[in-house]
């Protein structure tokens, strides 16, 4: 084997810019291919980072306004969510499907604590919605049960603000279990949740029923927030959001058939269809990358099948002195795969070095879009079992594509390789 592998060295030492050109096909398609995936899933990991942060058996579902005259309703009548919703959507009507439900209501307040003031927007809720909206606590709790039910004056704010209202204090978390006014009513600070750059990034959160009884006049409320399961297809989903809009339409006096007065953000169709999406984009980069790998293979072919034309003389010396077909043909077949082995390798760590340098220039780097910030490009690297396997496919696909040159020299005849010039 040393024999044979020096043997080889020396052949490729002769040609070296046939060699070079060689190895650049082979190493640029294992590098384009494990770059290209890279940088999909840098793409990809930061659509589903941007799209994981709320619950996927959940709806979000907001009031919109008729879109034709019923009962003497007006074309264009808004539908405000009240009381009466929030028991259909919890009742027995939908209890099959629906598990728990948030209702919302928002008020725009002010709050100070010693003399430090910060606007912001109170959102009445139920405990659910943290699971709901995943809302990433980092001191105390969430609102529970037992605020609830005696309509307790908590309060849960994020940390930017809490920071703000101890003036700029680094160690907010001191604020947690203070009084804090809100308006004209004094609030005790129960749980600080990390502030996250999205719209809502200082929203403060209550009981329900504690910001229904201090603020809300007229029970109006704009959306509602519930968790629901059962739900498996695309049709079972839509059949139920018809059924459902149905019945709010029966508490307005709004036409059973207008779609127009409730608008769901479905969560768990929105995954389905992210999920597609993924799916078919990273097939589209292994299609593309491994079309790229097959460029380098092809290349590889090519230089064997030149390399045998040109030795056809020596190789018929080598048979004239005894040499058997097996022996050239393992000659070929072997320098083949040293070829793709070492040129992969090289290509394999230049793809790897790549996704290193995009993941420190453009990966975790949000994009501020002024309302959010969102991550356009995350982690953006392979699993090394990923380049491993794609290098060690060329490898086998050079050594296959060494074979068929190599049948063709160990078949040559020596009186017409001797002839051959």
């Amino acid at each position: 084997m040393r024999d044979l592998l020096q043997e080889i060295w020396s052949t490729l030492r002769q040609n070296k810019l046939r060699t070079a050109l060689t190895g650049f096909a082979v190493a640029w398609g294992v590098f384009m291919l494990i770059a290209l995936l890279g940088a999909g899933n840098g793409l990809l990991n930061a659509l589903m980072s941007n799209n994981g942060n709320f619950l996927t058996n959940s709806m979000a579902i907001y009031s919109g306004s008729m879109s034709k005259p019923y009962n003497g309703l007006k074309e264009g009548t808004n539908i405000y969510f009240d009381s009466k919703d929030v028991k259909t959507t919890a009742g027995p009507l939908f209890s099959q499907v629906i598990d728990q439900v948030s209702p919302m209501l928002m008020h725009s307040i002010t709050m100070d604590y010693n003399g430090q003031q910060v606007s912001t927007t109170l959102c009445g809720v139920a405990p659910v919605h943290s699971d709901i909206e995943k809302i990433p606590m980092n001191k105390g709790r969430f609102i529970d049960k037992i605020d609830m039910d005696e309509c307790r004056k908590v309060i849960i704010i994020d940390s930017k603000t809490a920071s703000q209202l101890l003036d700029d204090d680094p160690d907010y978390a001191k604020i947690v279990g203070r009084n804090i006014n809100v308006d004209k009513y004094a609030f005790k600070v129960v749980g600080i949740y990390e502030a996250d750059e999205s719209m809502y990034q200082n929203d403060a959160y209550a009981p329900y029923p504690t910001v229904h009884t201090i603020y809300s006049k007229n029970n109006y409320m704009y959306r509602m927030f519930f968790t629901f399961h059962g739900l498996e297809t695309e049709k079972a989903n839509k059949e139920f959001q018809k059924k459902y809009t149905r019945a709010i339409n029966l508490n307005h006096n709004a036409s059973p058939d207008d779609e127009n007065t409730v608008y769901f953000w479905n969560r768990f169709t929105q995954n389905m269809q992210m999920n597609k999406a993924v799916s078919i984009v990273r097939t589209a980069l292994w299609i593309i990358g491994l079309f790229t790998l097959l460029s380098g293979i092809v290349g590889v072919s090519n230089i064997m099948l030149i390399t045998v034309k040109e030795r056809t003389h020596e190789f018929g010396i080598r048979k004239a002195i005894g040499a058997k077909p097996g022996s050239i043909l393992r000659l070929i077949i072997v320098e083949s795969i040293v070829i793709t082995a070492f040129f992969g390798y090289i290509g394999m760590l230049g793809g790897l070095i790549a996704n290193q340098i995009m993941d420190a220039t453009l990966g975790n780097n949000p994009i501020d879009l002024g309302i959010a910030q969102v991550n356009m490009f995350l982690n953006p690297t392979v699993g090394i079992g990923v380049a491993v396997k794609a290098t060690v496919t060329l490898i086998i696909a050079g050594t296959i594509a060494g074979i068929f040159p190599a049948r063709k020299a160990a078949k040559v005849r020596p009186i017409e390789a001797l002839r051959a010039e």
